[in-house]
């Protein structure tokens, strides 16, 4: 666990000053007390947790080193990326992207399930449905659209984010995840589940393992408060393209029951949820990243990654809105 603070100094003349942040400090021993509470109860899954005041810069995490699968949690990522693709006059949000049979992702895709009935989507709709609707098929075709995965990855590199990264496509992670062949348009929907089923218990077991010790397609939670910090104080993206973002994530469905459920009432929350699924009685994945602003306006980033867990969705939930209300009486 680390705790860390920062306090910026300026002067002029003779009367030099101090800026000093006007939010109080973390709650370290509470965050220390609670965190490895909830620790021990997501065993044998792990929990990795991260707080930052965005203010003062005061950082707090829980295995804020160690990587974890990001499952959706990527497609804020994705999203600051295609959106500094259009900063950058690269990409227009009107511009219409085909989309083929090849192309198509798996669940959750709305948009594979209503093709070949609709094969064009703008990039806008694109960006929509990926960062909001968690979409793969719209992830992945936008993705492709800027330069792919490593595009992605290179363009947080050179903004400083470290330990961020995104490897492969959606089409690629869940079939691989689960030992299966690699994914075919036939297995779109509801078609996915019923092949993956297929597989032998065994070889399900094995994938699985596999996954949660790959580096690729993961994050630390100490680099998405990197992220997000970045994002929120305007370093990534023009002023449009930060707001738009942020407020998308605002828009989110989903997660309601997750971090969310444990903030102050009056609060808004900017985040992206990951989940797995579960098969053979295991998440490999339940994640909730964003910044909450309180209703006086203190603003922090949050990331929560909760992976290998063998808890039903309930448990998750519950576990995670514990976690949010730890911040809560964290931050005061």
């Amino acid at each position: 666990m680390i705790g860390a603070a920062g306090l910026a100094v300026s002067g002029c003349g003779k009367t030099p000053f101090m800026t000093t942040s006007r939010t109080p400090v973390l709650d370290v021993k509470r965050l220390n007390r609670d965190l490895r509470a909830l620790a021990e109860r997501a065993r044998p899954g792990a929990l990795g947790f991260g707080v930052m005041n965005l203010e003062s810069g005061q950082m707090w995490t829980l295995n804020g080193e160690r990587r974890f699968p990001m499952q959706s949690v990527f497609k804020a990522a994705l999203g600051a990326a295609a959106l500094a693709e259009v900063d950058g006059g690269r990409l227009a949000l009107s511009e219409a992207i085909a989309i083929d049979a090849n192309q198509l992702s798996p669940p959750y895709s709305p948009i594979a399930e209503a093709w070949p009935g609709r094969t064009s989507y703008t990039a806008d709709e694109l960006l929509v449905a990926a960062v909001i609707d968690s979409d793969n098929t719209a992830a992945d075709v936008l993705m492709k659209r800027i330069g792919g995965p490593g595009a992605v990855t290179a363009w947080l590199q050179g903004r400083k984010v470290d330990e961020v990264r995104i490897d492969r496509y959606e089409r690629e992670v869940q079939p691989e995840a689960h030992g299966m062949a690699s994914f075919r348009p036939a297995w779109k929907g509801d078609a996915f589940t019923a092949v993956r089923l297929s597989v032998a218990p065994e070889r399900r077991r094995e994938a699985m393992a596999a996954y949660l010790r790959d580096p690729r397609d993961t994050a630390t939670p100490r680099g998405m408060l990197g992220f997000l910090a970045k994002l929120d104080a305007g370093e990534l993206l023009s002023a449009a393209s930060s707001r738009r973002l942020v407020a998308m994530m605002r828009q989110s469905p989903r997660g309601a029951e997750r971090l969310k459920a444990g903030f102050p009432k009056g609060s808004s929350f900017a985040h992206k949820t990951g989940s797995s699924g579960t098969d053979l009685g295991l998440t490999l994945a339940y994640n909730d990243v964003g910044i909450l602003t309180l209703a006086d306006h203190r603003s922090y980033a949050v990331a929560a990654f909760l992976s290998g867990s063998s808890a039903d969705e309930t448990a998750r939930n519950t576990l995670l809105a514990d976690v949010g209300r730890a911040v809560a009486a964290s931050i005061g």
